[in-house]
């Protein structure tokens, strides 16, 4: 599985909570990142990305149950892994706790900033030239 991460070039696992498995799973079920125009649409594809119950004047939103749910699955794992292990993750999740959010209202609003921190990744991977081979 590391030979393949490596042949994908991507700095994946860099981000902290993200292993070699949940790289390589992530990998396989996004394929090409290019399909995705923006990160919105990324998000919609993992599931993180409420969906809107407006009706008449009350403006809402509620829990988008479809989507890739293995993507979200893994999505979960790295929000639980930075908040267990702190840095800016954690942070991010106490000051969402601070703004009087629920445990996991702050969990989820973690995993759809982490969508768009591996949507930036995969893009950038995708731009990223090929080394000269030796």
């Amino acid at each position: 599985m590391r030979d393949a991460l490596a042949a994908a070039r991507t700095a994946l696992t860099e981000l902290p909570g993200l292993g070699t498995v949940l790289a390589a799973k992530l990998l396989g079920h996004v394929g090409d990142v290019a399909r995705f125009p923006t990160e919105h649409h990324f998000a919609s594809y993992t599931g993180t990305a409420p969906l809107d119950a407006s009706s008449g004047k009350n403006t809402r939103h509620r829990l988008n149950t479809g989507g890739n749910r293995a993507l979200n699955s893994v999505l979960h794992i790295i929000a639980v892994c930075q908040i267990r292990d702190g840095g800016r993750g954690q942070d991010y999740y106490l000051r969402k706790i601070t703004e009087g959010k629920t445990p996991s209202e702050a969990r989820r609003a973690l995993k759809r900033r982490l969508s768009n921190v591996v949507y930036r990744t995969l893009k950038r991977d995708r731009h990223t030239p090929l080394a000269a081979v030796t």
